[in-house]
């Protein structure tokens, strides 16, 4: 369905009930809500940026804010919270330097980003927060177009987007880069603490647990963080799996039900990282698979290894059923992650 062109992406097609929640599709240059032609527009011009090779010349430098930024909690002495002190930090810090953003505003923009998709705001406040964004991205694309500096958002200005649509791109980017990246890291490292005897087998390389990357693909397959179904539209009458679903109709896609199917991943409910998870959907499919997912890979592996190294005798600081889980919002993750060492 994913794949299938016959299912629309516009939250204008979707059912009254997720229109509700979504009322318009997006700033111009939200991809995620279009179609080809218009998604291909828009998406073009970043999918040489997002590159295996592009991402991997960002390792020294991400390896560097992992290293300062522990470093840092580390000299504040334990109980640290994991979340404010290490995960977001480092995803902050990593999608503000690829995309030209001043890591100075975070506070702003991290604390919009939540209210833009808190449901215990009213419909005011999440439109509120989603300008504010807007704006302040606005004027930077503004900037870099008058200003241009290495960095993509100031390549994307030699494009055929205008400033508008560039403010949209930019606030999908920095949206998902930050909030999808930190979730991963502190609920990834939470998991692990909740499974000691795959701690254990991580941290001490045995022989089948030594694929450090094969264990991050079980991480995104057993967390599936994008917790909410994914909307689609029928644009024709499909058959899917014997079902009918007729033209306008809205159907929604679970990818952690898809990543915890049975059929596909024996145990699918167990974390095991010497799973094979070749086909999870962590990261969607088709044309809507997630840009930087080359990127979310290299900051869950080098975050989660030198998070292991540099604290050996991580623990938590409060018993697990206490740390607060974030399911109230579309991206799964915990609030807060007291950590001892």
């Amino acid at each position: 369905m994913l794949a299938d062109p016959r299912f629309s992406a516009r939250l204008d097609l979707a059912g009254s009930a997720i229109r509700r929640n979504a009322p318009d599709a997006g700033p111009p240059g939200a991809f995620l809500f279009m179609d080809p032609p218009d998604h291909t527009r828009c998406r073009k011009p970043l999918t040489g940026r997002f590159t295996v090779r592009r991402m991997r010349l960002l390792e020294p430098r991400i390896a560097e804010t992992v290293e300062a930024t522990l470093t840092a909690m580390e000299r504040g002495g334990p109980p640290a919270d994991l979340v404010t002190q290490f995960a977001l930090p480092v995803a902050s810090q990593v999608i503000c330097a690829l995309l030209g953003v001043p890591y100075a505003g975070h506070e702003a923009f991290e604390r919009q980003s939540l209210d833009m998709v808190d449901p215990t705001k009213d419909e005011a406040e999440r439109a509120a927060a989603g300008e504010a964004m807007f704006q302040m991205l606005h004027a930077l694309v503004r900037h870099k177009r008058a200003e241009p500096a290495d960095d993509l958002l100031s390549g994307l200005t030699g494009s055929d987007l205008d400033d508008v649509e560039l403010t949209g791109i930019a606030m999908v980017l920095l949206f998902a880069g930050h909030e999808t990246s930190a979730n991963m890291l502190a609920l990834g490292t939470f998991a692990l603490l909740r499974h000691p005897d795959q701690l254990a087998a991580l941290r001490a390389g045995e022989s089948d647990v030594d694929d450090v990357d094969g264990a991050v693909e079980e991480l995104l397959r057993h967390l599936s963080i994008v917790q909410y179904e994914v909307n689609r539209a029928a644009l024709a009458d499909v058959e899917v799996a014997g079902e009918t679903i007729s033209a306008g109709e809205s159907v929604l896609v679970s990818l952690p039900l898809a990543n915890r199917d049975g059929d596909r991943f024996p145990d699918p409910d167990e974390l095991d990282l010497t799973r094979a998870t070749g086909g999870h959907l962590a990261f969607g499919h088709g044309v809507h698979q997630c840009l930087g997912q080359q990127l979310a890979r290299i900051e869950l592996r080098l975050g989660c290894t030198t998070l292991l190294r540099r604290f050996p005798d991580l623990r938590l600081a409060i018993p697990a059923e206490e740390v607060p889980l974030r399911t109230g919002r579309g991206i799964y993750g915990v609030d807060r992650l007291p950590v001892a060492w």
